[in-house]
């Protein structure tokens, strides 16, 4: 009897303890991807209307910036694309989805949205820092 409720005591704490891994993965990977996006939208502030104008309307893949593509793990997961949409001739809409493979095997994604004005804020700072 004694072995039977230890053999239950056991399976029901590994089972815990895998549901509990998995967790702590998806709150790492969203933490990582969070990071991921705010990275990718510092880039684009540092960017020249010129620049941005000149982005391809619709999505596009892009690499996976510094420090984040120097990690084979995190390279091997995440996935980085951009979408730009033309809201008027002096206003772009930019959209960053960070995708990954949860370690349950879901495919997950978060996005981050910015508008980008032609001698907006971050134009601005651009052309006078």
């Amino acid at each position: 009897m004694a072995a039977g409720v230890l053999a239950l005591v056991l399976v029901t704490s590994i089972t815990t303890m895998q549901a509990a891994f998995t967790r702590i993965d998806g709150a790492r990977s969203t933490t990582l991807a969070g990071q991921i996006l705010q990275g990718e939208m510092e880039k684009l502030r540092l960017r020249d209307w010129a620049t941005i104008s000149a982005y391809e309307a619709g999505p596009t893949t892009v690499a996976l910036g510094q420090p984040f593509s120097s990690e084979a793990v995190t390279a091997s997961r995440f996935s980085v694309s951009r979408t730009v949409e033309t809201v008027r001739t002096d206003l772009r809409k930019v959209t960053f989805t960070v995708s990954w493979r949860s370690a349950d095997g879901r495919t997950l994604s978060r996005s981050l949205m910015t508008y980008y004005g032609r001698n907006g804020m971050n134009d601005y700072y651009f052309n006078n820092i």
